[in-house]
């Protein structure tokens, strides 16, 4: 048995030959584990210890510590902007080609032709402007920043309208009348959850309004006894009564949508045909890229948004806007196979159930067997909108299987209490993966 006396000294301890040079984190782990022993033993919880074991404790901490606490994940929940497992993916050809700039020095706020400082929105604007054929755009870190920012800019001390049926939530608690209170902006809810009408916006409209605002209902949708304001209703009370107005979004998409999602969804070359003053939407939802807010509209509003002083906290960094360069550089070539998230979205049945196959001949046919089913696309994008999928299902008992998968940076699903491998958000180049971890746990 051992005493308090035969603790070792930590500076005795990090001498011990199996510990690298000493440096502070490998003595902060020493001094953390050596004193929780004297505390155990001072409470009489234990009465002696192993100084060897010690020692592996302090390099086993010591090594974990350095490893990524950011880890790769398999998709195979079917959802392909799956939020917490980052959205969309960035394709390996543009993040090469965007290396370029973020791994040195580059122009980021450097006007190579003049020899003085520039702007850095100016490298994706030119090339978005022309994408989206709009007179300026804006970007900034996400699209709760592009809102914020429209607002205070905009709508300070004054009244912006919103229908009630619009007021949302998003993830992380994210809500708009918290975001337009947090703004400055005067909040005028009209009409009801339900139903808000043209006449509803007209008949709210007073001295202190300043812009009608559309919000995407985001993560929801109303259905039944409803009824919404189109857009191009809101645009013309703004210009009757000299006002702004304002659509946010959430998620905007360029091509067509497949499986008839866009039938209520309207893209963003539908919407910018009506000439907004000001859009915005989220870089790394449908638009697939990185995450950004993207802010599009008449160039009067876009020039008064860059001089509000609240942008330099929101502004983007060489990381994002590189990225983001290149997505819209491949959005006007039309090489779509480099946007993942449309790449996903656009495979049909038969391609899917194709490399369904192949997977479950090398699993094993009689480990599993291939299922169509629905998803969806997530991120707060197309609520509640299904389309069809092709499936795995691995027989065994459905939560076990979870775990065990789950253990193994493999996420699925459960459905209908069988566990699912879903190729709908599975990138071809994780396949041999699969086929290795399927391998290992059934």
């Amino acid at each position: 048995m051992k005493t308090l006396r035969d603790i070792p000294k930590i500076d005795k301890f990090l001498n011990h030959k199996l510990f690298p040079s000493q440096n502070a984190l490998l003595t902060s782990i020493a001094q953390k584990r050596i004193a929780k022993l004297r505390e155990d033993m001072l409470a009489k919880k234990i009465e002696d210890f192993d100084e060897d074991i010690l020692v592996q404790e302090v390099l086993k901490a010591y090594t974990q510590s350095f490893e990524s606490s950011l880890k790769p994940l398999i998709n195979a929940t079917g959802v392909i902007l799956h939020t917490n497992m980052g959205r969309s993916v960035i394709s390996k050809e543009v993040l090469n080609k965007a290396s370029k700039v973020i791994c040195g020095y580059s122009n980021l706020e450097y006007n190579q032709e003049a020899g003085c400082r520039g702007e850095r929105y100016e490298h994706v604007s030119e090339h978005l402007k022309t994408l989206l054929h709009v007179e300026d755009v804006l970007v900034v870190n996400n699209n709760a920043s592009a809102v914020f920012l429209i607002l205070n800019t905009f709508a300070k001390d004054k009244e912006a309208i919103v229908s009630r049926g619009e007021l949302v939530e998003i993830g992380g608690s994210f809500r708009i009348p918290e975001v337009m209170k947090q703004s400055g902006a005067i909040l005028h809810e009209v009409g009801a959850t339900n139903k808000t009408k043209k006449a509803d916006y007209a008949n709210a409209i007073n001295e202190n309004t300043v812009m009608l605002m559309k919000v995407h209902q985001s993560n929801f949708s109303i259905e039944g006894f409803s009824e919404t304001t189109s857009y191009e209703d809101i645009k013309e009370l703004c210009e009757a009564n000299q006002l702004l107005d304002y659509y946010d979004l959430g998620s905007g998409y360029i091509p067509e949508l497949p499986y008839n999602l866009g039938n209520n969804e309207p893209s963003l070359p539908t919407i910018l045909k009506n000439n907004p003053s000001l859009i915005s939407f989220s870089g790394d939802k449908l638009f697939g890229s990185a995450q950004a807010g993207i802010i599009a509209g008449r160039k009067e509003l876009i020039e008064k948004l860059k001089k509000n002083q609240l942008l330099r906290m929101l502004r983007v960094d060489k990381i994002t806007l590189s990225i983001l360069e290149e997505t819209i550089k491949a959005y006007l070539q039309e090489k779509f196979e480099l946007i993942p998230t449309l790449w996903l979205l656009q495979r049909d049945i038969k391609e899917l159930k194709k490399r369904a196959t192949s997977v479950r001949n090398k699993i094993g046919k009689d480990k599993c067997e291939i299922i169509e089913t629905k998803t969806f696309m997530g991120g707060g994008t197309l609520p509640n909108r299904e389309f069809p999928t092709i499936a795995i299902s691995i027989k065994g008992k459905a939560t076990i299987l979870e775990k065990k998968f789950r253990q193994n940076n493999l996420i699925g699903r459960i459905e209908n209490d069988k566990f699912l491998i879903d190729f709908r958000s599975i990138l071809p180049d994780t396949e041999e993966d699969i086929v290795k971890i399927c391998q290992k746990v059934i």
